[in-house]
């Protein structure tokens, strides 16, 4: 049985993204490094990628633009536990609320579970963040919905729209400076809808440009819309943000690649000197990549 992708995760505050692995009950996942070449090749068909660390009980076909990457079922089963679908409201874990910022006039409020730390932040792509408050999930719900009516931001960014900014980034002081102004409006509406369970917390931006490496990373050219049986991309990591790993490939550019595409995929190298190229359907970036927009 073959190793099947599970996609890119943030395991670590300060650490390397690791794409993950499985293969039947057995996981794995390889760190990766700037710098480095980095090939595969897509083998036999899209498979789905199960929920809630399971395998898919019907080992389903996938399309290849899928960023979900699951069979209906399994989409449904994953849903069914989503804090973000609302399905958990008595879940007993403290919670917090942040504001993230993902390029110039584009930030948006969410939650997440305080254990886990920032990782939600960097499986979005937000270039910079700052926590508001923490406490029970109800509250903290209610709050990003009183911050999204009275500061006029959204909870959700549709991700292509966070890919075409993220060449042309203010430096950091504007980057910081623009989430100190919401905060700032944030903590003016405490005793006007702010829940009374939620704790307030201090102003403090987090800027991840450097872990994500998207600092001096020359422009995305291109972005992979899906993978195809013996297609291949290689190329030098440059980058990562969010679910994207950025390639230099050479004569195609920099191609960006989004792991949720490479999910369900058995995955073969493909050295970048073995002329593997890039050999799977592409669009120009901001060009209409098919997104999901849940982050």
């Amino acid at each position: 049985m073959a190793w099947q992708c599970t996609g890119l995760r943030w395991p670590e505050e300060s650490g390397p993204p690791v794409l993950g692995w499985r293969q039947g009950s057995r996981t794995r996942g390889s760190a990766l490094a700037y710098g480095t070449e980095l090939g595969f090749r897509a083998a036999g068909e899209r498979h789905c990628s199960g929920a809630r660390g399971n395998v898919c009980p019907l080992a389903a076909s996938v399309p290849a633009r899928s960023t979900g990457g699951r069979c209906p079922e399994c989409g449904r089963l994953d849903r069914a536990h989503s804090v973000a679908a609302d399905t958990i409201p008595d879940d007993p874990r403290t919670y917090r609320v942040y504001l993230a910022w993902f390029g110039p006039g584009m930030v948006k409020v969410g939650i997440t579970a305080e254990e886990r730390g920032a990782a939600r932040l960097r499986e979005q792509g937000a270039v910079v963040f700052s926590w508001l408050g923490r406490g029970p999930l109800m509250a903290a719900r209610r709050a990003e919905e009183v911050l999204r009516a009275a500061l006029g931001v959204p909870d959700r960014i549709p991700y292509a729209r966070k890919r075409a900014v993220r060449a042309e980034l203010p430096d950091a002081a504007v980057r910081g400076a623009e989430v100190a102004e919401l905060y700032a409006k944030a903590a003016a509406l405490e005793g006007r809808g702010w829940p009374e369970a939620l704790e307030r917390l201090p102003f403090g931006a987090v800027d991840h440009t450097g872990i994500f490496g998207i600092g001096g990373a020359a422009g995305a050219a291109k972005a992979v819309t899906g993978l195809v049986d013996g297609g291949a991309v290689a190329g030098r990591l440059v980058a990562a943000a969010g679910p994207d790993l950025h390639l230099d490939t050479g004569a195609d550019g920099v191609v960006v690649v989004d792991t949720r595409l490479m999910s369900g995929w058995a995955l073969t190298a493909a050295g970048a000197g073995a002329g593997a190229g890039v050999s799977v359907p592409t669009v120009a970036v901001g060009g209409g990549a098919a997104q999901d927009g849940l982050f």
